[in-house]
């Protein structure tokens, strides 16, 4: 039937106690009919439906009168300035301006593309809420979940279960995510994981903050970070880093922050701390304590404990290149099949050398003090203790080759009748062994099933 056959239909019924907007139907047929008791009309062909700014078009209409309600049919578009909602069937309810799809429905504004197995829109109140398989397709991310709200005029989502936001750089998996599309700022909560494909890493917590202008990430909740290494060696390592919050800045700095109660394990190598920066640019790693009164950073390296206010660790190819310890420095060495035999150095700062992960060189700084065990042909041969103000020790396979003392210099040696079971007697003034060295086994515990 031609267009010229229109009907335009203004009914006096739309007009509620709230003042709302009355409806104006075209279409190219009309049949009216009664089904239940109730007045219904059948728009067939071009069906445009509009009330105040939304406009809404589909191939068939049915209009129950009374209830001011629609049934759209085939091809259904409804627009309401640059949003545009797409489906096959969907309902239309005039006195509450409210969009109803349990088929396929399709959201789009500019930047913006989503799809969902259901959905409804709220036209007083700028609300669609989406469920069944959504996914978003954002400017600058994909989305998917089952559950989504998006407010339109706030341009504010809220997605729940099973969430996951893809970008270029990293996908985030939560229970739920408010983004903010304005600020360009997220919000993730439960069971957080972010796998960063750009470095190889994944961090679980329990939320998540993320502002993607500052490029800035915040986790918090008994976070774990997991890197898997390969050093040039070819071996690979997993580095573990535990803490009660993750910091994440992907600006020029490159580098990640945690912060109290740090735990890091990687391979041999062991720490606690108050904070621990990651350059992973600069493979380089920084320990911190927070404050004067906070405990000092603890670091293991096979049989070796090290403390100090603040440590540095130095990488070239993911492997140890050195380490620099730096205030009221202290390295405890175990000889190994000896229940109470350490070797001991203490000093304002201490450098620790490397090659292929194997230590070959250390410095001592201000104020050195020692205690070295000796051997000869392999059985024990007593101690030297000493002072001076500077010190170098090198090492071979991990054993102490040559000791040279410089400055002010003041060298015991004890022999082995005078030593041999009277060991705990020949400690330096900071000498503590921690007992309390994290473990992977430990750290892995924490990620989440």
């Amino acid at each position: 039937m031609k267009r010229s056959i229109l009907f335009i239909f203004f009914i006096s019924c739309f007009v509620l106690a709230q003042e709302s907007e009355h409806v104006v139907v075209v279409g190219d047929s009309l049949i009216g009919k009664t089904i239940n008791g109730q007045n219904v009309r059948e728009v067939i062909g071009n069906v445009v439906i509009t009330q105040g700014d939304v406009v809404i078009t589909c191939k068939k209409a049915i209009q129950y009168l009374v209830k001011n309600e629609f049934e759209l049919i085939g091809n259904v578009i409804a627009t309401q300035d640059s949003i545009v909602i797409k489906t096959e069937r969907a309902y239309y309810f005039g006195d509450s301006r409210t969009a109803r799809s349990d088929t396929t429905v399709n959201l789009t504004e500019p930047g913006f593309d989503l799809n969902a197995k259901r959905g409804r829109y709220y036209y007083n109140q700028d609300l669609a809420h989406f469920t069944g398989d959504v996914v978003l397709v954002d400017s600058s991310f994909t989305l998917t979940s089952q559950e989504l709200f998006y407010f339109s005029e706030e341009e504010k989502i809220i997605a729940r279960t099973n969430v996951q936001v893809m970008d270029t750089s990293s996908i985030i998996f939560a229970d739920s995510l408010r983004h903010y599309r304005k600020e360009n700022i997220s919000f993730a909560f439960g069971n957080v994981r972010v796998d960063n494909f750009e470095n190889d890493l994944i961090i679980y917590g329990d939320s998540l903050y993320n502002d993607n202008t500052k490029q800035y990430s915040r986790v918090t909740g008994s976070p774990l970070f997991m890197q898997i290494d390969t050093s040039s060696s070819g071996k690979i390592d997993t580095l573990l880093i535990s803490s009660k919050v993750m910091e994440s800045f992907n600006d020029s700095t490159k580098k990640f922050i945690a912060i109290d109660s740090v735990k890091i394990v990687r391979g041999d190598f062991a720490s606690i701390n108050d904070k621990s920066i990651l350059y992973n640019a600069e493979e380089r790693i920084e320990t911190h304590k927070l404050n004067q009164d906070s405990n000092r950073p603890i670091i293991w390296n096979e049989e070796t404990q090290l403390v100090g206010d603040s440590i540095f660790i130095h990488l070239k190819d993911r492997d140890l290149d050195w380490i620099d310890v730096r205030g009221s420095s202290v390295i405890i060495s175990k000889k190994e099949n000896y229940d109470w035999r350490y070797d001991q150095i203490s000093g304002k700062q201490i450098n620790m050398y490397f090659i292929d992960g194997e230590i070959v060189r250390t410095e001592v700084y201000d104020n050195v003090l020692s205690i070295y065990y000796m051997f000869e042909e392999g059985e024990p041969s007593g101690l030297i203790k000493s002072s001076s103000q500077t010190a170098k020790i090198f090492f071979d396979e991990g054993q102490v080759i040559d000791v040279r003392l410089y400055q002010s210099v003041i060298s015991e040696y004890h022999p082995e009748n005078l030593v041999n079971g009277k060991e705990r007697e020949f400690t330096l003034p900071q000498f503590i062994i921690y007992g309390n060295r994290p473990s992977k086994q430990e750290l892995l515990k924490m990620i989440r099933k």
